[in-house]
């Protein structure tokens, strides 16, 4: 006996992650391939993006684009390139982050304009050629990858919280400009996550303070009451749930995802 197997209520859409090479990103893209959705990845690491890409199936399930979400002209080519390959994009997840820790008196205009331009700057850009395509079909899902910092802030990462609060208010008020529009937009907020950003974290705290590696990271676990770091695979879920069905009327929410940690 054959069985039939159902195709998901997400199969045949077009998605586009950001930061789409490694951690996060690259646990959203293969969520997303396995509901069916065709993914285009963006990232500026061309050979990462290309494996990320030959892991989930190939360029007919996940077409990988280097792209610099910081240059304007840059975008535009990669979204052109996007919907030659794939169509219209419906699905929308601006991923792509850096994270630094400084002093403020520390924090020079090079690291300040860094992060606004990736953090901020590269979400403003990939929105902007995104809801276009959502606004001529009637639907669309954005989901920010913002944090739990850009609800409280923190010590030492002014630049860092500052661009995530500013996400967080991009999500509000595109969330109500196109509440009528069958356009969603919201924020996942993750606390520390198990990835490349947190090794670097971690190297950091050893550099300045010198404690060892399992002592940096005790610091860190000490801000989620589950002492542990939030895996991709869970950031990746919320984020296939706020896509679904069934979440519609889940707009303009900043979702926390730090083991109980509240701001």
């Amino acid at each position: 006996m054959s069985t039939q197997i159902l195709a998901t209520p997400l199969a045949g859409k077009h998605a586009v992650v950001t930061g789409a090479s490694r951690g996060i990103g690259a646990a959203i893209a293969a969520a997303l391939v396995r509901d069916g959705v065709r993914v285009t990845l963006l990232g500026r690491d061309t050979s990462s993006l290309q494996g990320v890409s030959e892991t989930l199936g190939g360029a007919d399930k996940a077409f990988a684009v280097a792209t610099d979400i910081t240059d304007a002209a840059s975008v535009q080519n990669a979204f052109a390139a996007a919907r030659g390959h794939f169509g219209a994009v419906h699905l929308l997840i601006n991923n792509a982050g850096q994270g630094a820790s400084a002093k403020f008196t520390d924090t020079d205009e090079a690291l300040w304009h860094r992060l606004m331009a990736v953090n901020l700057t590269g979400t403003y850009l990939c929105t902007r050629h995104a809801v276009t395509d959502m606004l001529a079909q009637g639907y669309g899902r954005i989901v920010n990858i913002a944090s739990i910092a850009g609800l409280r802030g923190g010590a030492y990462i002014s630049a860092y919280a500052t661009s995530k609060h500013a996400v967080i208010g991009l999500t509000r008020s595109l969330a109500l400009e196109y509440a009528a529009r069958n356009i969603t937009v919201n924020a996942v907020c993750p606390g520390f996550v198990d990835t490349d950003i947190v090794k670097e974290a971690i190297a950091n705290i050893g550099k300045k303070t010198g404690r060892s590696d399992t002592e940096a990271l005790a610091t860190l676990l000490a801000t989620n009451p589950q002492r542990r770091l939030v895996q991709p695979a869970e950031v990746a879920d919320t984020v296939m749930w706020l896509c679904r069905p069934g979440s519609e009327s889940v707009n303009g929410q900043s979702i926390i995802l730090a083991g109980g940690e509240v701001t």
